[in-house]
C-alpha cells in the first residue's frame, strides 16, 4: 500500500462516456457541486470585500464603467487569490479537457448579478464574441469546425425560475441562429425591459433580436430547459447554446449571483489584433491582460500567458501540477 500522497494518482473528474454523449446532443452539461451552499455563502461573504479593493485588478474602473454592466469587472481572476484557484479547479478543468482536450486556456471570468426586479436576459448565442463590440475576440483554427468557447456558470447563490435562472434550448449549440458580423445598437433606454414572448427581456442595453439571420425567427421556447442550481453548484455548456435567464421576479431581497469562466484549446486566438475592448458602452485596455494556462502546453505564440496573478500567486496548471505530484 502506498501511503506516499506525491506518489498517489490523484482524483479524476472527467465525464464519463454516457455525460460526454449526452454533452454532445444537447450542448451543456451537469449541474455538478464544487462547494456546498454553506462553503460559498462563506467564501463569498469574504470575497465581495476582497473584490472591492481594485488596486490590484488588471483593468481600471474610468472608462469601464456603465449603468448595464462594469466591463472592469472582467477578468477578477487575474488579481483574486480565491479566483484564480476557482477557474483552475480539477473538479472543472477535468470536464472540460473531456470536451477540448488537454491544452487549455481560461481567457476571460465575468460576474452575472440579478437584482429583484431585474429583466431577464435576451436569447443569445456567442461564436467569436462579437456580438457587442463587432470584433471578433476569439478566433478558431481556420480547418476546425467548431467556434465559441465552453462556459462554466457557478452559482453563488441559490437560483431558480423567481431569481432568474439559466435557460437552454437543448441541441442547438451547432447552427448559429445570430450573424455577429451585424452591429447591435446600444441604447439602454430603448432596450430595457421589453416584453417579448410574454417575458420581460433585455441584454445589457443591447437588443439581441437585431443580429439574427431572419428577422421573422423566434426560439422554440416550449423546448427550453429552465437550469435550477442550488449555491456552489456550476453548469458548463458551449457558449453557440442558445441560452437566457428568467427575470429576477423580486420574491426574495436576494440577489442572483453567477460567476462565469471561459476556456478554449490554446490553439484559439485571443482578442486577435485587439489593443482594447469597446462594448457596452465602456472600455477596457488589454495591455495587463493575459490568458491562464490551467491545463497542458500552450504551444503558440500569438496568446499572451500570465503564470501568476498581479498579486504573485501562481496558477495551477492542472498536468503539470499532476506530473509533479506523482
Amino acid at each position: 500500500m502506498n501511503n506516499n500522497p506525491k506518489k498517489s494518482k490523484m482524483k479524476e473528474f472527467k465525464l464519463t462516456q454516457q455525460e460526454l454523449e449526452d454533452f454532445r446532443k444537447n450542448g451543456y452539461a451537469g449541474p455538478f457541486t464544487l462547494y456546498t451552499p454553506e462553503e460559498i455563502e462563506q467564501i463569498w461573504k469574504r470575497e465581495r470585500l476582497a473584490l472591492l479593493d481594485r488596486s490590484n485588478a488588471v483593468y481600471p474602473d474610468d472608462e469601464s464603467i456603465s449603468a448595464n454592466t462594469n466591463i472592469a469587472n472582467y477578468d477578477r481572476h487575474l488579481d483574486n487569490q480565491f479566483l484564480a484557484e476557482h477557474v483552475c479547479r480539477r473538479e472543472i478543468v477535468d470536464r472540460v479537457r473531456s470536451m477540448l482536450g488537454d491544452n487549455l486556456l481560461c481567457w476571460r471570468s465575468e460576474f452575472f448579478p440579478k437584482y429583484p426586479g431585474d429583466e431577464g436576459t435576451d436569447w443569445h448565442q456567442a461564436d467569436t464574441f462579437a456580438n457587442a463590440g463587432g470584433e471578433p475576440q476569439i478566433l478558431w483554427p481556420e480547418d476546425e469546425e467548431f467556434g465559441g468557447t465552453i462556459t462554466v456558470w457557478t452559482a453563488f447563490t441559490n437560483t431558480d425560475k423567481s431569481t432568474a435562472c439559466l435557460q437552454f434550448i437543448p441541441g442547438t449549440h451547432e447552427e448559429m441562429f445570430y450573424d455577429e458580423t451585424k452591429q447591435m445598437e446600444y441604447d439602454p433606454s430603448k432596450n430595457e425591459n421589453v416584453e417579448k414572448e410574454g417575458m420581460r427581456r433585455g441584454f445589457f442595453g443591447y437588443d439581441y433580436r437585431q443580429l439574427q439571420k431572419d428577422p421573422n425567427w423566434k426560439p422554440d421556447e416550449e423546448k427550453a430547459v429552465s437550469m435550477e442550481m442550488k449555491a456552489g453548484q456550476f453548469i458548463i455548456f458551449w457558449s453557440t447554446l442558445m441560452h437566457a435567464s428568467h427575470p429576477h421576479e423580486g420574491k426574495t431581497d436576494n440577489m442572483r449571483l453567477g460567476y462565469v469562466a471561459r476556456y478554449v484549446p490554446s490553439s484559439v486566438k485571443v482578442y486577435p489584433g485587439l489593443s482594447e475592448i469597446n462594448e457596452y458602452g465602456g472600455a477596457i485596455s488589454l495591455e495587463r491582460f493575459g490568458c491562464v494556462e490551467v491545463s497542458g502546453e500552450n504551444q503558440y505564440e500569438y496568446n499572451r500567458v500570465l503564470k501568476e496573478t498581479t498579486t504573485g500567486v501562481p496558477f495551477k496548471n492542472l498536468i503539470k501540477y499532476e506530473e509533479a505530484s506523482i
